[in-house]
């Protein structure tokens, strides 16, 4: 069904109930494989990660995603936001789209959107009963054969897709590009959003390594659309693009925005964020849109997704400027900056490396004239001396806390110890999030702010708790 303003792309509509018997099947036979999501980082290695497995399996499920052309899209940061945006500007022509992202909040469905619709449980356990017995025939083969976690749930998207009929899938990359799982579609076009230090055990300590396993989504003759600013890895990727005969498409040379006007988002917020209204200009056409996420970022992110569908525009009908502006409107993409309450102003970010810590502070920049209060989480694979040290000195005070849900967060006592060593502003500790927030809200005013951010998962967890709590605010 195609987006309308009665059906909005959203991470939040038509789930499959987390508690429903037929979603609990699913999760029951997922979450009996190995998941790099929640192993600590020093139990896998990069050779983990084995495209060969993964080509078996959908070999062996008769290969759906050669049928189903894509929109492949990696990056550092940006790459979520960035597919959410294609999808539903290319939504808004009526074609049916495939949208597949990781991780999810509450049910797996959130990961494989059609027309951002998520499957039904019935329909999750339809495409599982397929995939499952194929999984249990690779077992068989060895550890070294074994479908992981993400692999299972890309093959259980591929499946769903194809039942759906589904004419286009928008993939974003779980981690790296060369050798992730999603790394085995027919693009129409890739995409490299940015370039920053993560997963640096994984991907290298370089910007330049960490680019080439990016841009190991590239493929030949494919269009390349690149976001990536930075000399370095920037000439990695026109090095590979020229490699493999592919038309190179950059940010700030072949596709440029500007700013044409800040719009407040909430007149009632004393405290409140302004979104932006831009201009694009891609190789084909001139775009005036209102950036739906808060950011300069997104606005970056945005007219990589405009180049994008001008570019499939090429083989396809144009999509009328109402149209895009329509689509916009309705997205909702949790967890970007994400504003919860507005008086005071209360914001969730996934935020977890340096260059989205940036975009953060940033944004943040002119928000909330009071009191600023940082929680913060993160896991055990980042830089966490680097995260703390980048946010301290846009706060008054800081929470240290640890998300519960996944076993990578960083103890409290070693948050302390790296507080002690890094940040001028006082800090307290909190046992979960929910005693951060008790903890945090406690003396709030209207012009204050309080923000969440350093991991995923934190974000994930404080979104929940305060969807579902009582506020005097507004």
């Amino acid at each position: 069904m195609p987006s309308s303003p009665d059906n909005p792309i959203t991470r939040e509509e038509s789930a499959a109930a987390p508690d429903s018997p037929a979603h609990a099947r699913v999760m029951d036979f997922i979450n009996s494989r190995i998941n790099f999501e929640r192993l600590p980082a020093e139990q896998y290695e990069l050779q983990d990660f084995k495209l060969d497995r993964m080509r078996e399996l959908l070999s062996r499920l008769g290969d759906p995603q050669r049928t189903i052309p894509a929109i492949h899209i990696a990056g550092t940061k940006g790459k979520g936001s960035t597919a959410a945006m294609t999808a539903a500007i290319l939504s808004a022509t009526g074609t049916r789209i495939g949208l597949f992202t990781s991780p999810h909040l509450d049910s797996i469905g959130e990961r494989m959107t059609v027309n951002g619709q998520q499957p039904t449980g019935d329909e999750l356990l339809e495409s599982m009963k397929i995939v499952r017995p194929v999984v249990e025939e690779m077992d068989t083969l060895g550890p070294a054969m074994s479908p992981t976690f993400f692999e299972c749930i890309t093959a259980i998207a591929w499946m769903h897709f194809r039942d759906k009929h589904v004419q286009l899938v928008v993939l974003e990359v779980g981690l790296g590009g060369r050798l992730d799982a999603t790394n085995v579609c027919s693009p129409l076009a890739t995409v490299i959003t940015s370039i920053s230090r993560d997963h640096e055990r994984l991907l290298g300590n370089s910007l330049a390594s960490i680019a080439a396993e990016k841009a190991g989504i590239i493929k030949s003759k494919v269009p390349v659309i690149s976001g990536v600013t930075q000399e370095e890895p920037k000439e990695v990727i026109r090095h590979s693009a020229e490699e493999n005969g592919c038309q190179l498409f950059e940010l700030d040379r072949d596709i440029i925005w500007t700013p044409v006007d800040r719009l407040v988002a909430d007149p009632k917020s004393p405290a409140g964020l302004t979104s932006l209204v831009i201009d694009v200009r891609t190789p084909w056409r001139t775009h005036r849109v209102k950036v739906p996420l808060p950011g300069e970022h997104q606005a970056r992110n945005l007219a990589l997704s405009l180049a994008v569908c001008d570019q499939l525009s090429l083989r396809h009908a144009v999509i009328p400027s109402n149209a895009i502006t329509r689509s916009l409107a309705q997205l909702c993409w949790p967890l970007r900056i994400e504003v919860l309450r507005h008086s005071p102003l209360v914001i969730v970010d996934a935020a977890h490396n340096d260059g989205s810590v940036n975009c953060l502070i940033d944004t943040l920049r002119d928000a909330a004239s009071g009191k600023r209060v940082l929680i913060f989480a993160t896991s055990k694979d980042k830089d966490t001396h680097g995260l703390l040290s980048q946010l301290g000195d846009h706060f008054d005070r800081v929470i240290l806390t640890q998300f519960v849900g996944n076993p990578r967060s960083v103890p409290i006592e070693t948050l302390v110890r790296i507080a002690a060593e890094v940040l001028t502003i006082p800090y307290e500790t909190a046992t979960d999030p929910t005693a951060a927030w008790q903890l945090a809200s406690q003396t709030m005013t209207p012009n204050d702010m309080i923000c969440a951010t350093g991991s995923f998962f934190l974000a994930a967890e404080m979104r929940a708790l305060i969807k579902n709590l009582p506020f005097n605010g507004h």
